[in-house]
């Protein structure tokens, strides 16, 4: 199956989040991978062709990767 260049780059920030996840104190792992599996749920009824809405949600993503991954962050909820 070939994805578009969003859907690449919806797939990498995905990735890049479980990726910092796996950089958290293992107690605190499931809570990352749960908040970044809720987040990526809430856009599944988009439609793909919704493009400012996706980037939208990608730039925001970006930005929360980004907070949550600093090393000063220990746990979400």
């Amino acid at each position: 199956m070939r994805y578009s260049g969003l859907q690449r780059e919806v797939l990498s920030l995905y990735r890049k989040c479980l990726r910092e996840s796996r950089k958290k104190d293992v107690i605190a792992r499931p809570h990352f991978k749960s908040f970044a599996r809720t987040e990526f749920e809430k856009g599944i009824g988009l439609d793909k062709k919704d493009f400012a809405a996706i980037e939208f949600l990608l730039r925001k993503g970006q930005r929360q990767l980004e907070m949550y991954s600093s090393p000063g962050i220990k746990d979400i909820r």
